[in-house]
């Protein structure tokens, strides 16, 4: 059991950016070797505590004591003095740099005027090795997985000899197998007496790895609970502020004609090897496809040669009748396609530009927005004020710059965006990555919708649970192809997981009475 000392004490924080309280007389306490989750919606205020607490912004009013001595944080090195390092979400990381070079900047060790990068990438291997951080230090950080990068943020704070470490979203964007490394890194750093504190909203893990969990809602305190005496579904329901459900309600699929046609495509890589290879699949028009398989089976691939970001080799993309390969992404958009794409701040967003401009930014061409070569921006207000109600998106207005928005809300901004053109087909990549439950609930009733309103959606998602529970059929990647088309209501995880792991479809789904009819024909 974690000490009851407290080393944080955070005491009616309050941050105002105008008139907008990002936290709102909040109170917060971190004890001795815990971990301890702050739950929150996106947008909630998370981050913008934990930046108060690591020197990046100054409260409002409010107080900080830290291991029992009330202090003024007014930067990130006056934070890591007082022992607090903070992981971000994003990587403060320098991809020419090595990882030694990365853990020891601006804290550089020298000698007779000479770095003594040596005796420090000694030092860095032996922290690698106490707590289970395994990097080459040697290794550029633009040549690394991201899990190793990573580790190597966290190595950072640990040379700096921080004992309170805050990690912001920390598995967002980590595979199964680095969540687990990573639950059992934190472990061992709490076992030497480090306090760790998780902004994150996913429960699951929050059940795994916290002591305590305080929940944020719309910038408030709403309680600090213990975690192993508390339910996924409780904490759910503390974090929205009404009843979650976990299940999508949805009716049986009514699928009609088809509104996608794939036959043998054929796309590389940006190495030049074949990502997709001779792929041919057809969305109907009222049913969701989903996409199931490992990150790195020519996922992604496929979806930038629908969307007209990457070229494909041979084969066709016929959309409602029209040829669409290969041309360029307005032409393929103006055919009838919405695309929430996989990466929202490379394909989705321009983030120094406003919220308002980036909702327009797939029809800033056309009327009410453009007249004559003139934009209309009142319009285009009038249009971003609307939908940020109608898809609650939580921003001062709509003349904050995208990057100003969490990231969930950055990804609702784009949902509202595509789905408001009101596409014939819509492909969702990744669509609730960085998404708290609730939003989640949201955006998967909205995929429904369309599909009740006779759309053809594309679902792709490397969360099994959300391709099994939104998808109408699930269509299984593999190296490239298409290894089978499941019915999800007839195929079990552990099935599906044989399927995505490579076994056929007869070995999958075995030989017992009615597994064959889990493949859609």
């Amino acid at each position: 059991m974690p000490d009851t000392a407290n080393v944080i004490e955070m005491h009616g924080i309050t941050k105002q950016f105008g008139s907008f309280k990002a936290n709102d007389n909040i109170n917060l306490t971190i004890r001795k070797g815990e971990v301890h989750a702050l739950l929150g919606e996106n947008g909630a205020g998370k981050s913008t505590l934990m930046n108060i607490l690591s020197g990046l912004l100054e409260p409002t009013s409010g107080e900080i004591i830290v291991n029992g001595k009330k202090v003024n944080i007014t930067s990130p090195s006056a934070a890591s003095r007082l022992g607090i390092g903070m992981v971000h979400q994003h990587f403060m990381l320098v991809d020419k740099f090595t990882i030694t070079e990365n853990i020891i900047l601006g804290t550089e060790k020298t000698k007779l005027g000479f770095l003594e990068r040596r005796a420090a990438q000694k030092e860095i291997k032996e922290l690698s090795e106490r707590y289970g951080l395994f990097v080459d230090p040697s290794a550029r950080v633009g040549s690394v997985s991201v899990g190793m990068q990573q580790r190597a943020e966290i190595l950072k704070t640990l040379y700096r000899g921080n004992d309170i470490l805050i990690l912001d979203e920390p598995t967002a964007v980590l595979t199964p197998q680095e969540i687990t490394e990573l639950m059992n890194i934190l472990k061992s750093l709490t076992d030497e007496g480090k306090s760790i504190i998780i902004i994150t909203h996913k429960i699951e893990e929050i059940k795994q790895v916290a002591d305590r969990c305080t929940v944020i809602r719309r910038g408030k305190s709403i309680d600090t609970v213990d975690v192993k005496q508390t339910s996924q579904q409780e904490l759910a329901d503390l974090m929205v502020g009404r009843s979650v459900s976990f299940k999508v309600d949805k009716k049986p699929a009514q699928p009609k004609e088809p509104v996608l046609t794939i036959k043998n495509l054929v796309v590389k890589e940006h190495r030049g090897l074949e990502a997709v290879k001779d792929l041919s699949l057809e969305i109907r028009a009222g049913e969701i496809l989903g996409i199931a398989g490992i990150d790195g089976n020519g996922q992604s691939e496929l979806i930038h040669a629908i969307t007209g970001l990457t070229k494909v080799e041979s084969g066709t993309i016929t959309l409602e009748g029209k040829e669409i390969q290969n041309l360029p992404p307005r032409d393929i958009t103006e055919t009838g396609l919405g695309h929430i794409p996989e990466d929202r701040h490379k394909h989705g967003l321009i983030l120094p530009m406003t919220l308002y401009e980036n909702m327009a930014l797939q029809t800033y061409y056309k009327q009410p927005f453009s007249k004559n070569g003139f934009l209309n921006k009142e319009a285009m207000k009038e249009s971003a004020r609307h939908l940020i109600e109608e898809y609650d998106v939580r921003t001062q207005d709509e003349n904050n710059t995208a990057e100003s928005l969490s990231g969930g809300n950055q990804q609702k901004a784009i949902i509202a965006r595509e789905i408001s053109r009101g596409p014939k087909f819509l492909i969702a990549a990744q669509p609730t990555r960085g998404l708290d439950v609730g939003a989640i609930e949201y955006i998967h009733k909205r995929l429904v919708e369309q599909r009740d309103n006779g759309k053809a959606v594309l679902l792709m998602s490397f969360e099994l649970d959300e391709v099994m529970n939104v998808s109408d059929r699930i269509a299984v990647m593999y190296e490239g192809k298409v290894v089978g088309i499941v019915d999800p209501a007839k195929v079990t995880e552990q099935e599906l997981g044989l399927l995505m792991a490579g076994s056929s479809l007869e070995k999958a789904l075995g030989s017992q009475d009615g597994k064959e009819s889990a493949h859609v024909k």
